[in-house]
């Protein structure tokens, strides 16, 4: 099946630069490319593509407006794309609002080729950009700037202690092959786990809840 891309990025060379990159890829269609945020939203609601590579920072509407208007898009609009996040910033403020706002992921613009071609099939594939390196980084900024801690919320009460402790772990950092040697379980148990914390969370994938066991005080920075 053939993944349908859109580029929105105010730099005409980037989107120049992505799109013959990933269109050289049999499995990869790039429907369309926007400059800034509010026509690539526009873009998007016509185009209907699989995966939006997001610039975070544009003229008019930047990508972070964007990225809420397709992820909680008004009555009558059915399709969400997945959204990848493209940033020059290794830790951006603007990334961890739009991961929030159900964003899968992002990505460095000086990635290498590789990078990007197999984040889009990762994205297109419904799994979170975040690798437990990543959320390593995301945890440390956590750390470096503590919330209030708030009470535990009552979405917690609806878990297993055992799938509780497996999103405390995934917010911890760590792979799901750790996850697995720490609670003497099989990798597949692990990811089934997973699937049922995400789904009786409503959340999107590992990224939101990664946010998500923070912001609900099951784990606290510093910890």
């Amino acid at each position: 099946m053939t993944i349908r891309v859109i580029i929105v990025d105010d730099q005409a060379m980037v989107r120049a630069g992505f799109a013959a990159l990933l269109a050289a890829q049999p499995d990869i269609d790039v429907v369309g490319d926007a400059a800034d945020g509010r026509q690539g939203v526009e873009l998007s609601r016509r185009a209907h593509p699989d995966v939006v590579l997001m610039d975070v920072r544009m003229p008019e509407m930047d990508g972070l407006e964007a990225a809420r208007r397709l992820l909680d898009p008004p009555p009558g609009v059915v399709h969400r794309p997945k959204v990848l996040m493209l940033t020059t910033f290794d830790v951006d403020d603007y990334v961890y609002e739009a991961l929030r706002a159900g964003a899968s992921g992002f990505l460095l613009k000086d990635a290498p080729p590789a990078d990007l071609i197999a984040a889009v099939r990762v994205v297109a594939a419904g799994e979170a950009l975040l690798a437990p390196s990543v959320t390593r980084r995301l945890i440390a900024d956590f750390a470096a700037r503590p919330a209030p801690r708030r009470n535990r919320s009552v979405r917690l009460n609806g878990l297993t202690p055992r799938e509780t402790e497996v999103l405390e772990l995934i917010a911890r950092g760590l792979s799901n092959q750790e996850i697995a040697a720490r609670l003497v379980l099989a990798e597949q148990t692990v990811k089934t786990h997973i699937g049922r914390v995400l789904a009786k969370l409503s959340l999107r994938d590992r990224a939101q809840a990664v946010i998500f066991a923070y912001e609900s005080g099951l784990v606290t920075p510093g910890e």
